[in-house]
């Protein structure tokens, strides 16, 4: 059975779909087979995309990493105007999605263009605040795939399942040398001496645009600790395209408050510039 989605639009290779919970995509796809492509979610408020151009960006350092072809912008541009154009998104997401296209089964990619798909729906608020879990499954810094936005995200699956069972919405990691990393699908800032922390992108945590943009307008210091760290943070915030800013009140056993004040500054701050990005 096919899911409901409500109020959901898709764009495929230039066309919109009239059904866009139907088939689509060939079973050949290496994005599908393998995982073989990069994505980027984009958060549209009051019908606009929020930091378009940081996204594009983004999409084209994470398809260069991944060998892929040269993103053609203007077509994805198109995508997004024809999914979010016309819809009521006063709190949506877009999702773009570029593979290797039709390949033989297995590794090795074939000589087909590559698949490029944008898709758009509702997306609900999320919660002030949350807690996380730490997994024992490092993120390999190292990693020929380390700060690129992938399709491969079983290694995220598996996590954030993990964290659910444990009554958590997000699963955090270490890197191999045992530091603080990233969420699932958010980075991770805390709160030491009253100076706000997080981690390096050398740690191997994906480069959120969201994290860039806290640091650019409120400040903050990136640095590398053992994850452990975090038992002497008097406050910890999640930062990503979904959650924006958003207070950490339980991490493992330790409880903190939540929002702390500095996370409400940062969310202050954020909301006061949003605006500044909105648009296509």
């Amino acid at each position: 059975m096919r899911p409901r989605v409500a109020a959901m639009r898709a764009w495929i290779d230039g066309d919109l779909l009239s059904d866009p919970t139907g088939a689509a995509i060939s079973v050949v796809d290496h994005g599908f087979t393998v995982g073989d492509g990069v994505f980027e979610a984009i958060k549209v408020v009051g019908g606009l995309p929020f930091a378009l151009d940081r996204h594009l960006a983004r999409l084209e350092r994470s398809a260069a990493g991944l060998g892929l072809p040269d993103v053609d912008l203007d077509a994805v541009r198109r995508g997004v105007r024809a999914v979010v154009e016309g819809q009521d998104l006063p709190l949506g997401r877009v999702r773009i999605t570029y593979t290797a296209g039709p390949s033989p089964l297995g590794s090795g990619r074939g000589d087909h263009p590559p698949t490029l798909v944008v898709v758009a729906a509702p997306m609900d608020p999320m919660p002030e605040t949350t807690s996380v879990a730490t997994v024992p499954w490092p993120r390999n810094e190292r990693g020929a795939t380390a700060g690129l936005k992938t399709t491969s995200y079983a290694e995220n699956v598996i996590a954030l399942a993990e964290a659910k069972k444990r009554g958590a919405s997000e699963a955090v990691f270490a890197n191999l040398a045992g530091h603080l990393c990233e969420g699932t699908g958010s980075n991770a800032f805390y709160v030491v001496d009253g100076e706000l922390r997080t981690p390096t992108l050398a740690s191997g945590c994906l480069a959120g645009v969201t994290r860039a943009l806290i640091l650019e307008w409120y400040g903050g210091r990136e640095v590398d600790e053992p994850i452990e760290v975090v038992a002497g943070a008097s406050e910890v915030f999640l930062a990503s395209t979904t959650r924006d800013v958003q207070g950490v009140h339980a991490w493992d056993a330790l409880e903190l408050p939540a929002p702390g004040p500095v996370s409400k500054d940062a969310l202050e701050t954020w909301r006061s510039r949003e605006p500044e990005l909105l648009g296509f």
